[in-house]
């Protein structure tokens, strides 16, 4: 095989694993370091964090390829998915699954060097990993299943520094899953034509007319459930200037999906990669003024 031919089987396989796209990473990052920041008193183990980066790229790219072996009848009838590596035979079923496999593989390899209890909920990850792209052909809540298994790096952090998993983690997963639900939300109502077409299900259909209602509900709730993990963890006020800094964004999304348009609801999506980070700063200035 040509030095040409091998650079564009990586580009594909980097197209297939999203890594020219990373809001996903920082969208599961930024839960994974919040739990870990809490959970270590805001001086985690720096190698244990590490492990943690690491593996959020590595099950996020093992997600988007499962995601489209999953779709792989379904991307070519979608505008936006039309040109992804195996809706249009750039990449085999086969080579998705063979990657899959291998990124799992490293991630597992991760935590190994973990203890016994992350060990156990890791497999739990991997499940909620592979079961998520299938979700939309049963169910109107698959966002919900992206949210369970973006949250799950939450107690597997907390397990990893602590040994256990406290309640602050349990609310922390809980505000993960409704904030996932809601910006997840919003992605899909770029495609709710299309879905509706295709008989994808998703809550952008489900909720219809009540989407940025049920949405606002959803960002208020995980909102919620971040100060009440604030408030476990005896965070000061710092970490609520960043609550209310990301209540701040959620309310530009609302503004910006206001008219459905997909474009703008596209923008509302991507503008979540700041709400994360409004929330970690929080955490972080929190810790670095004594708190805990």
């Amino acid at each position: 095989m040509d030095t040409a031919r091998i650079r564009e089987r990586i580009h594909q396989y980097i197209c297939l694993t999203r890594l020219d796209r990373p809001i996903g990473i920082y969208l599961l990052l930024w839960p994974t370091l919040w739990a870990l920041w809490i959970a270590g008193d805001g001086k985690p183990d720096l190698g244990i964090v590490a492990i943690f980066v690491a593996g959020v790229v590595l099950m996020r790219s093992a997600g988007c390829v499962i995601n489209d072996f999953a779709d792989r009848h379904i991307d070519p009838h979608v505008a936006r998915t039309r040109n992804r590596p195996i809706a249009c035979g750039k990449v085999t079923p086969r080579e998705a699954l063979l990657l899959f496999a291998v990124l799992c593989l490293l991630a597992f390899g991760l935590v190994l060097m973990l203890n016994r209890l992350t060990l156990y909920l890791s497999f739990g990850a991997v499940a909620l990993a592979a079961l998520y792209p299938f979700m939309k052909r049963y169910t109107n809540l698959p966002q919900v299943v992206l949210g369970a298994a973006f949250g799950w790096a939450v107690p597997m952090a907390f397990a990893a520094i602590t040994g256990g998993v406290p309640r602050e983690a349990w609310l922390l997963f809980v505000a993960t899953v409704l904030w996932t639900t809601a910006y997840d939300t919003m992605y899909g109502m770029v495609d709710r034509e299309d879905d509706l077409k295709i008989g994808v299900k998703s809550t952008a259909i489900l909720f219809g007319e009540s989407d940025r209602l049920i949405i606002g509900i959803l960002q208020a709730l995980a909102l919620g459930a971040l100060a009440l993990a604030g408030a476990a963890a005896s965070l000061d006020g710092y970490y609520y200037f960043g609550l209310a800094l990301a209540a701040g964004l959620a309310l530009y999304q609302q503004y910006l999906i206001r008219d459905r348009q997909p474009e703008a609801c596209f923008k509302a999506f991507l503008n979540n990669q700041w709400f994360g980070a409004a929330v970690f700063s929080g955490i972080v200035l929190a810790y670095l003024a004594g708190a805990g």
